[in-house]
């Protein structure tokens, strides 16, 4: 049994405003078709699987980073953003929160009649990662949302988030169907291609083995099971502290926002005339992208993007959130004509910014009040409140 990873977040509560979860549909697209254009879909695939890029993707469309209801919002914006282009982006997401995810299985059967893929083969590993981390894994978590994202090539990953309410934690577990050997230590066939194996069926009735098996392995500690793959966990407390960012990384971020550092950069002549403020957006959505696994350890750095609903680390700055989708939704769009130039400038953003972070370290305190004090003129939103001014200053965006 191989998960690709979990993690455990607080449970924070806090529904999202209409104007946020619009603005997290439209820049989730672009994101994930600049992934597929520069690395596939099953690039895409593999990235999701990664509980670090997950919770960094989480926060650069405007979710509090800690929060467990990330999940959530993450799935739901890419099942509304991705599967009305699912027959040309060859990317499905099925199932979801509550009775949602109940229909997965039947979903999945769907998919693999329009497509050719064996739905009834996938539908059984929605099946078994489900009854894994509920049933078989007795880790004081009950499942509640249960996400299945699949590829045109049959490539997948789930994404499945338990709840221990008395705990007030949340956990999310994350499976990668490449990294699958067996759900029950036992032969298992890929989920797609040709057959090359016994796919082990949960609820059959000739499945005493597999039952035998899950029987063993839910005698087995629980934190020595979850041991074995990369797990994160996330501070219970609700705000960002220096600790939890790298402040090199930070720093290089910032640095390379201001108009005079990007001036040196011929490569992001493209993106000239672009506010230094949009500027570190697009920074950090080129990192989500382009970014390798390493540089996902310190997702909180991703909410200096778009801020977060509540206020933290800064409010949502709205127009240069929509300053990002424009920008990123354009060169997207000139990509798939041919015309790469805006797209490479974007990926070298992130390229820039890592060589101008070596040997720079920002002031943390000093970066986070300066987002707050001009979240006015970024049209700054949260949940609660629309920030206001400080006395003397006019509410202009720059």
């Amino acid at each position: 049994m191989k998960r690709s990873g979990t993690a455990d977040m607080a449970l924070w509560g806090g529904s999202i405003p209409r104007w946020l979860f619009d603005r997290m549909v439209q820049l989730s697209l672009p994101i994930v078709e600049s992934i597929v254009i520069e690395y596939g879909r099953e690039g895409f695939i593999q990235r999701l699987s990664d509980p670090f890029w997950f919770q960094s993707f989480g926060a650069v469309i405007g979710m509090d980073w800690n929060s467990s209801g990330v999940t959530t919002a993450v799935m739901r914006a890419l099942r509304q953003s991705l599967n009305p282009h699912a027959q040309t982006l060859g990317l499905y997401v099925c199932g979801g929160k509550g009775k949602q995810s109940l229909k997965t299985p039947e979903e999945l059967i769907r998919i693999g009649d329009h497509t050719g893929l064996d739905g009834k083969s996938l539908a059984r590993s929605s099946k078994l990662s489900a009854k894994v981390d509920n049933t078989a894994l007795q880790d004081g978590f009950s499942l509640y949302l249960h996400s299945f994202v699949l590829s045109a090539e049959g490539h997948w990953s789930v994404i499945q988030q338990g709840m221990a309410g008395k705990a007030g934690l949340a956990r999310r577990y994350h499976w990668h169907s490449e990294a699958i050997e067996s759900f029950v230590e036992e032969p298992h066939a890929a989920v797609c291609g040709d057959n090359q194996g016994l796919i082990l069926n949960l609820v059959s009735k000739d499945a005493k083995e597999t039952q035998a098996a899950i029987i063993e392995i839910s005698k087995e500690d629980p934190d020595k099971i979850l041991n074995e793959v990369p797990k994160m966990q996330l501070p219970e407390y609700c705000d960002i502290q220096a600790k939890d960012v790298d402040l090199k990384r930070l720093g290089g971020v910032l640095r390379l926002a201001q108009e005079t550092e990007a001036g040196k950069f011929e490569d992001l002549l493209l993106l000239k005339g672009m506010g230094p403020r949009t500027l570190q957006s697009l920074t950090l959505v080129s990192e989500v992208i382009h970014g390798t696994p390493s540089r996902f350890s310190d997702p909180a750095r991703f909410s200096f993007a778009h801020g977060g609903k509540s206020g933290t680390p800064f409010p949502v700055p709205t127009k240069v959130y929509d300053q990002s989708i424009q920008a990123l939704r354009e060169a997207v769009d000139k990509a798939k004509i041919g015309q790469t130039d805006k797209q490479k400038a974007i990926k070298k953003l992130s390229k820039i910014a890592q060589r101008v972070e070596k040997g720079f370290e920002t002031d943390f305190d000093e970066a986070l009040n300066r987002e707050r004090r001009d979240s006015h003129r970024y049209g700054g939103k949260t949940i609660e409140r629309k920030p206001k001014p400080p006395k003397g200053q006019l509410g202009l965006f720059e």
